[in-house]
Protein backbone atom coordinates (compact mmCIF):
# COMPACT_ATOMS: atom_id res chain seq x y z
CA UNK A 1 0.00 0.00 0.00
CA UNK A 2 1.31 3.44 -0.94
CA UNK A 3 0.80 5.52 2.19
CA UNK A 4 3.00 8.44 1.16
CA UNK A 5 3.08 9.03 -2.59
CA UNK A 6 5.65 11.82 -2.32
CA UNK A 7 8.11 9.63 -0.38
CA UNK A 8 7.53 6.66 -2.71
CA UNK A 9 8.16 8.80 -5.81
CA UNK A 10 11.26 10.25 -4.19
CA UNK A 11 12.60 6.72 -3.68
CA UNK A 12 11.81 5.91 -7.31
CA UNK A 13 13.73 8.98 -8.48
CA UNK A 14 16.70 8.06 -6.30
CA UNK A 15 16.85 4.52 -7.70
CA UNK A 16 16.44 5.75 -11.28
CA UNK A 17 19.20 8.32 -10.84
CA UNK A 18 21.54 5.67 -9.43
CA UNK A 19 20.89 3.26 -12.31
CA UNK A 20 21.23 6.04 -14.86
CA UNK A 21 24.60 6.96 -13.39
CA UNK A 22 25.81 3.37 -13.69
CA UNK A 23 24.66 2.71 -17.26
CA UNK A 24 27.13 2.92 -20.12
CA UNK A 25 25.87 3.91 -23.54
CA UNK A 26 22.32 4.43 -24.73
CA UNK A 27 19.53 4.09 -22.15
CA UNK A 28 17.35 1.04 -22.95
CA UNK A 29 13.67 1.48 -23.77
CA UNK A 30 12.91 -2.23 -23.33
CA UNK A 31 12.81 -4.20 -20.09
CA UNK A 32 12.64 -8.00 -20.04
CA UNK A 33 11.74 -9.86 -16.87
CA UNK A 34 13.53 -13.19 -17.04
CA UNK A 35 11.23 -15.94 -15.82
CA UNK A 36 12.38 -19.49 -15.10
CA UNK A 37 14.54 -20.90 -17.89
CA UNK A 38 15.49 -17.54 -19.38
CA UNK A 39 18.71 -16.84 -17.50
CA UNK A 40 20.85 -17.95 -20.52
CA UNK A 41 19.52 -14.90 -22.37
CA UNK A 42 22.05 -12.70 -20.57
CA UNK A 43 24.92 -14.62 -22.17
CA UNK A 44 23.42 -13.99 -25.62
CA UNK A 45 23.71 -10.22 -25.20
CA UNK A 46 26.69 -8.03 -26.03
CA UNK A 47 28.04 -5.10 -24.00
CA UNK A 48 26.60 -6.61 -20.82
CA UNK A 49 26.79 -4.82 -17.47
CA UNK A 50 25.54 -6.19 -14.15
CA UNK A 51 24.05 -4.23 -11.29
CA UNK A 52 23.05 -6.28 -8.21
CA UNK A 53 19.70 -5.30 -6.73
CA UNK A 54 21.43 -4.96 -3.36
CA UNK A 55 23.33 -1.93 -4.70
CA UNK A 56 20.26 -0.10 -6.05
CA UNK A 57 18.65 2.23 -3.49
CA UNK A 58 15.15 1.13 -2.59
CA UNK A 59 15.27 -2.21 -4.42
CA UNK A 60 14.06 -5.18 -2.36
CA UNK A 61 15.95 -8.47 -2.19
CA UNK A 62 14.82 -11.32 -4.44
CA UNK A 63 14.55 -14.51 -2.35
CA UNK A 64 12.71 -16.90 -4.68
CA UNK A 65 14.70 -19.97 -5.86
CA UNK A 66 16.50 -19.36 -9.14
CA UNK A 67 16.09 -15.58 -8.95
CA UNK A 68 19.61 -14.16 -9.10
CA UNK A 69 18.79 -10.61 -8.06
CA UNK A 70 20.70 -8.70 -10.75
CA UNK A 71 19.72 -5.98 -13.20
CA UNK A 72 21.51 -6.55 -16.50
CA UNK A 73 21.89 -4.09 -19.35
CA UNK A 74 23.07 -5.08 -22.77
CA UNK A 75 22.39 -5.23 -26.49
CA UNK A 76 20.08 -7.97 -27.74
CA UNK A 77 19.24 -8.30 -31.43
CA UNK A 78 20.49 -4.77 -31.99
CA UNK A 79 18.31 -3.26 -29.24
CA UNK A 80 19.43 -1.92 -25.88
CA UNK A 81 17.61 -3.79 -23.11
CA UNK A 82 17.28 -4.04 -19.38
CA UNK A 83 16.97 -7.61 -18.09
CA UNK A 84 15.59 -8.31 -14.63
CA UNK A 85 17.17 -11.54 -13.41
CA UNK A 86 14.86 -12.06 -10.48
CA UNK A 87 11.53 -10.50 -9.61
CA UNK A 88 9.71 -9.86 -6.35
CA UNK A 89 6.63 -11.74 -5.14
CA UNK A 90 3.92 -10.99 -2.63
CA UNK A 91 4.54 -14.42 -1.05
CA UNK A 92 8.06 -13.30 -0.12
CA UNK A 93 6.43 -10.87 2.29
CA UNK A 94 6.49 -7.81 0.06
CA UNK A 95 3.58 -5.46 -0.46
CA UNK A 96 2.64 -5.30 -4.14
CA UNK A 97 3.75 -1.65 -4.24
CA UNK A 98 7.21 -2.97 -3.32
CA UNK A 99 7.01 -5.83 -5.84
CA UNK A 100 6.34 -3.27 -8.57
CA UNK A 101 8.84 -0.64 -7.43
CA UNK A 102 11.17 -1.61 -10.28
CA UNK A 103 8.37 -0.98 -12.82
CA UNK A 104 8.09 2.62 -11.65
CA UNK A 105 11.86 2.99 -11.85
CA UNK A 106 11.87 1.61 -15.40
CA UNK A 107 9.12 4.06 -16.38
CA UNK A 108 11.15 6.97 -15.04
CA UNK A 109 14.20 5.73 -16.98
CA UNK A 110 12.20 5.92 -20.20
CA UNK A 111 11.27 2.27 -20.73
CA UNK A 112 8.44 1.99 -23.27
CA UNK A 113 8.08 -1.80 -23.49
CA UNK A 114 7.91 -4.38 -20.69
CA UNK A 115 8.16 -8.06 -21.64
CA UNK A 116 7.00 -10.22 -18.75
CA UNK A 117 7.74 -13.94 -18.71
CA UNK A 118 6.89 -16.57 -16.12
CA UNK A 119 6.48 -20.25 -15.36
CA UNK A 120 2.86 -21.24 -14.83
CA UNK A 121 0.55 -24.15 -14.22
CA UNK A 122 -1.67 -25.07 -17.16
CA UNK A 123 -5.32 -26.09 -17.23
CA UNK A 124 -5.34 -27.78 -20.63
CA UNK A 125 -4.90 -31.49 -20.02
CA UNK A 126 -4.11 -32.04 -23.71
CA UNK A 127 -1.07 -29.76 -23.64
CA UNK A 128 2.33 -31.36 -24.13
CA UNK A 129 4.65 -30.08 -21.42
CA UNK A 130 6.52 -27.83 -21.41
CA UNK A 131 4.38 -25.51 -23.52
CA UNK A 132 3.83 -21.80 -24.07
CA UNK A 133 0.91 -19.41 -23.70
CA UNK A 134 0.67 -15.77 -24.73
CA UNK A 135 -1.16 -13.85 -22.02
CA UNK A 136 -4.06 -11.92 -23.52
CA UNK A 137 -5.74 -10.92 -20.23
CA UNK A 138 -5.68 -11.79 -16.57
CA UNK A 139 -7.79 -12.49 -13.50
CA UNK A 140 -6.61 -10.32 -10.60
CA UNK A 141 -9.30 -11.18 -8.03
CA UNK A 142 -6.69 -12.48 -5.58
CA UNK A 143 -4.17 -9.71 -6.24
CA UNK A 144 -3.66 -6.88 -3.79
CA UNK A 145 -3.53 -4.01 -6.28
CA UNK A 146 -0.22 -2.13 -6.37
CA UNK A 147 -2.33 1.01 -6.85
CA UNK A 148 -3.98 0.86 -3.41
CA UNK A 149 -3.27 3.94 -1.33
CA UNK A 150 -2.31 7.38 -2.53
CA UNK A 151 -2.24 7.65 -6.30
CA UNK A 152 1.10 8.28 -8.01
CA UNK A 153 -0.10 11.19 -10.13
CA UNK A 154 3.25 11.51 -11.88
CA UNK A 155 2.64 8.10 -13.48
CA UNK A 156 -1.09 7.77 -14.14
CA UNK A 157 -4.75 8.34 -13.30
CA UNK A 158 -6.48 7.31 -10.09
CA UNK A 159 -8.78 4.89 -11.95
CA UNK A 160 -6.84 3.47 -14.91
CA UNK A 161 -8.65 1.56 -17.63
CA UNK A 162 -7.71 -2.12 -17.74
CA UNK A 163 -9.31 -3.08 -21.04
CA UNK A 164 -6.04 -3.51 -22.93
CA UNK A 165 -3.26 -4.17 -20.43
CA UNK A 166 -1.57 -6.62 -22.80
CA UNK A 167 -0.85 -4.75 -26.02
CA UNK A 168 -2.82 -6.20 -28.95
CA UNK A 169 -0.03 -5.59 -31.47
CA UNK A 170 2.44 -7.36 -29.20
CA UNK A 171 0.08 -10.32 -28.82
CA UNK A 172 -0.04 -10.69 -32.61
CA UNK A 173 3.72 -10.20 -32.84
CA UNK A 174 4.44 -12.93 -30.27
CA UNK A 175 2.09 -15.26 -32.13
CA UNK A 176 3.87 -14.54 -35.41
CA UNK A 177 7.31 -14.98 -33.86
CA UNK A 178 6.35 -18.36 -32.44
CA UNK A 179 4.98 -19.49 -35.80
CA UNK A 180 8.17 -18.42 -37.58
CA UNK A 181 10.27 -20.38 -35.08
CA UNK A 182 8.02 -23.45 -35.19
CA UNK A 183 7.14 -23.08 -31.51
CA UNK A 184 3.69 -24.36 -30.56
CA UNK A 185 1.99 -21.60 -28.59
CA UNK A 186 -1.53 -20.87 -27.39
CA UNK A 187 -3.25 -17.71 -26.19
CA UNK A 188 -5.14 -17.42 -22.95
CA UNK A 189 -6.02 -15.78 -19.67
CA UNK A 190 -3.58 -15.91 -16.75
CA UNK A 191 -4.96 -16.12 -13.21
CA UNK A 192 -2.99 -14.65 -10.33
CA UNK A 193 -2.58 -16.54 -7.07
CA UNK A 194 -0.85 -15.11 -4.00
CA UNK A 195 0.96 -18.32 -3.03
CA UNK A 196 3.35 -19.57 -1.90
CA UNK A 197 1.19 -22.68 -1.57
CA UNK A 198 -0.09 -24.12 -4.82
CA UNK A 199 -3.78 -23.82 -5.56
CA UNK A 200 -6.25 -26.50 -4.52
CA UNK A 201 -8.07 -28.59 -7.13
CA UNK A 202 -11.30 -26.76 -6.20
CA UNK A 203 -9.64 -23.40 -6.84
CA UNK A 204 -8.34 -24.59 -10.20
CA UNK A 205 -11.82 -25.78 -11.22
CA UNK A 206 -13.25 -22.39 -10.27
CA UNK A 207 -10.56 -20.45 -12.13
CA UNK A 208 -11.01 -22.62 -15.21
CA UNK A 209 -14.78 -22.02 -15.13
CA UNK A 210 -14.01 -18.28 -15.06
CA UNK A 211 -12.00 -18.63 -18.26
CA UNK A 212 -8.41 -18.97 -17.05
CA UNK A 213 -6.00 -21.20 -18.94
CA UNK A 214 -2.94 -20.82 -16.69
CA UNK A 215 -2.20 -19.83 -13.11
CA UNK A 216 0.84 -18.39 -11.36
CA UNK A 217 2.15 -16.17 -8.57
CA UNK A 218 3.61 -13.21 -10.46
CA UNK A 219 3.17 -10.93 -13.49
CA UNK A 220 -0.24 -9.41 -12.71
CA UNK A 221 0.89 -6.74 -10.19
CA UNK A 222 3.69 -5.76 -12.59
CA UNK A 223 1.34 -5.57 -15.56
CA UNK A 224 -1.07 -3.36 -13.60
CA UNK A 225 1.74 -0.99 -12.52
CA UNK A 226 3.16 -0.88 -16.05
CA UNK A 227 -0.24 -0.12 -17.53
CA UNK A 228 -0.75 2.64 -14.97
CA UNK A 229 2.67 4.05 -15.96
CA UNK A 230 1.91 4.08 -19.69
CA UNK A 231 4.28 1.21 -20.53
CA UNK A 232 3.24 -1.23 -23.27
CA UNK A 233 3.12 -4.80 -21.94
CA UNK A 234 3.73 -8.14 -23.61
CA UNK A 235 3.72 -11.39 -21.65
CA UNK A 236 3.97 -15.12 -22.11
CA UNK A 237 4.01 -18.12 -19.79
CA UNK A 238 6.07 -21.26 -19.99
CA UNK A 239 3.59 -23.93 -18.93
CA UNK A 240 5.73 -26.23 -16.81
CA UNK A 241 3.09 -28.41 -15.16
CA UNK A 242 -0.60 -29.17 -15.05
CA UNK A 243 -2.39 -27.30 -12.28
CA UNK A 244 -3.61 -29.04 -9.10
CA UNK A 245 -6.07 -31.89 -9.61
CA UNK A 246 -5.36 -32.27 -13.33
CA UNK A 247 -2.70 -34.96 -13.02
CA UNK A 248 -1.93 -37.82 -10.68
CA UNK A 249 1.40 -36.38 -9.55
CA UNK A 250 2.24 -33.98 -6.76
CA UNK A 251 3.22 -30.40 -7.55
CA UNK A 252 6.75 -29.28 -6.72
CA UNK A 253 9.07 -26.35 -7.34
CA UNK A 254 11.71 -28.76 -8.60
CA UNK A 255 9.37 -29.91 -11.39
CA UNK A 256 8.70 -26.31 -12.41
CA UNK A 257 12.41 -25.54 -12.69
CA UNK A 258 13.13 -28.81 -14.54
CA UNK A 259 10.50 -28.21 -17.21
CA UNK A 260 11.36 -24.50 -17.52
CA UNK A 261 14.95 -25.51 -18.21
CA UNK A 262 13.79 -28.01 -20.84
CA UNK A 263 12.00 -25.17 -22.61
CA UNK A 264 14.90 -22.74 -22.20
CA UNK A 265 16.10 -22.81 -25.81
CA UNK A 266 12.63 -22.08 -27.17
CA UNK A 267 11.96 -19.44 -24.50
CA UNK A 268 15.17 -17.59 -25.35
CA UNK A 269 14.54 -17.89 -29.08
CA UNK A 270 11.03 -16.46 -28.71
CA UNK A 271 12.27 -13.50 -26.70
CA UNK A 272 15.05 -12.80 -29.21
CA UNK A 273 12.68 -12.94 -32.18
CA UNK A 274 10.22 -10.64 -30.40
CA UNK A 275 12.93 -8.10 -29.55
CA UNK A 276 14.26 -8.25 -33.11
CA UNK A 277 10.85 -7.29 -34.49
CA UNK A 278 9.58 -4.57 -32.18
Amino acid sequence: MIKDAEAYCSDVRTAAAYISGRIKGVMPEICIVLGSGLSPLTSLCSDVDELPYSEIPGFPVSTAPGHKGVLFTGTLEGKRVFMMSGRFHHYEGYDTSVCTFYVRVMALLGVKTLLLTNAAGGMDTEMILPGFMIITDHLSFHCDSPLIGQNLDMFGDRFPDQSYIYDREYISLLEGCAAKLGINISKGIYAYSKGPQYETPAEIRALHMLGASAVGMSTVPEAIAASHSGIKVAAFSCITNLAAGLSSGRLSGEEVIEYANRASDDSCALVREFIRNI
